[in-house]
């Protein structure tokens, strides 16, 4: 695998914005390019500083981070912009330079009971994507992009929290191919119920994630009983600027009438560490990125729901309701 840093783009735009001081923020798999990156930026006569902070995606950019360092500009490298800001952010998506054609080979196998199929890709796959609508139809199969919408940046794009792109196609498709890893795989099965195939273009490999949908279901159904058994509840909130997901006044209010015992909690970044200092509490709720509580299910020592699972522990919502609009 190479990546392709788009540097004329980078230097082009350097050159026109004029910061003396950026902030760097990587994607996690390429903090390790951070020196490749600083060859090309501190050139132009630009100080730089990386942010170590994690980066799962574009809803973490790193504001308070830049505005507390005085710099001028973010460069956000390898996710597409998500949210607008009150902050001057430089997005590099970067491009994975992969040859695909044998994993697309692969999944025609998988993929021969299905003439019309939903596509979609994470973003360091977008520059392929004419070349993958290609290889499809010349072997005989319908391509639907999924649709611009949401936090989408493009028409086929993917991000990890909200999938109404591909659920604006699902009755024209009969199954969906995405393009990526296991991340954008497993909330797209949760989210459609047509069939979702994964292309995992890291370890070449084609899958059906329909087993892993149902055991997902399985953990946050017992997520959910869980969280009404509780008596102390912690409600977690994010700091960062695109992970503000549900109301916390709203859970307050609706925990008490059924006789919990709410505490509102601010945490930069969910970790295990963090949720044992809070050994009383029974189950979180947390606002952040609704992946944290589905992802890391068996990672956290106490329950974590998302905002619309607790809508259904505490009876605003039914299951299959949230099942319709999908639970991430």
């Amino acid at each position: 695998m190479t990546l392709d840093f788009e540097k004329q783009k980078l230097v082009e735009e350097l050159k026109r914005i004029k910061p003396k001081r950026v902030l760097v923020q990587l994607a996690e798999g390429i903090k390790q390019n951070s020196n490749e990156i600083a060859d090309i930026i501190e050139p132009l006569g630009i100080e730089v500083i990386f942010s170590g902070e994690t980066s799962w995606g574009a809803c973490s950019v790193a504001v308070h981070e830049a505005k507390e360092l005085n710099c001028d500009l973010i460069v956000h490298f390898g996710h597409a912009k998500f949210i607008d800001v009150d902050f001057p952010i430089l997005y590099i998506e970067v491009k994975d330079i992969l040859n695909l054609e044998p994993l697309l080979k692969k999944s025609l196998k998988e993929l021969k009971e299905f003439h019309t199929i939903g596509l979609s890709y994470s973003i360091q796959h977008r520059h392929e994507i004419e070349n993958i609508v290609k290889f499809y139809e010349k072997n005989r199969k319908k391509v639907i992009l999924s649709k611009k919408s949401g936090h989408a940046a493009y028409e086929g794009h993917i991000v990890g929290c909200e999938y109404s792109g591909l659920k604006l196609i699902e009755k024209e498709v009969d199954a969906f191919v995405i393009i990526g890893n296991n991340f954008h795989s497993m909330g797209a099965a949760l989210s459609v119920a047509k069939p979702v195939m994964l292309l995992d273009v890291y370890n070449d490999e084609v899958k059906n994630v329909e087993k892993l949908r149902e055991k997902i279901l399985k953990q946050r159904a017992i997520s959910i009983q869980k969280l009404r058994d509780a008596k102390n509840v912690g409600i977690i909130i994010e700091v960062k600027p695109g992970q503000k997901f549900g109301n916390p006044k709203y859970l307050v209010t609706k925990l008490k009438e059924q006789g919990k015992n709410p505490i509102v909690i601010t945490m930069s970044e969910v970790t295990t560490d963090k949720i044992m200092n809070f050994y009383n509490i029974d189950a979180f709720i947390e606002l952040a990125c609704p992946r944290i509580a589905i992802d890391d299910f068996a990672k956290y020592p106490k329950p974590i729901l998302t905002f619309k699972e607790a809508l259904v522990a505490l009876n605003v919502k039914t299951w299959e309701e949230i099942l319709k609009i999908g639970i991430v």
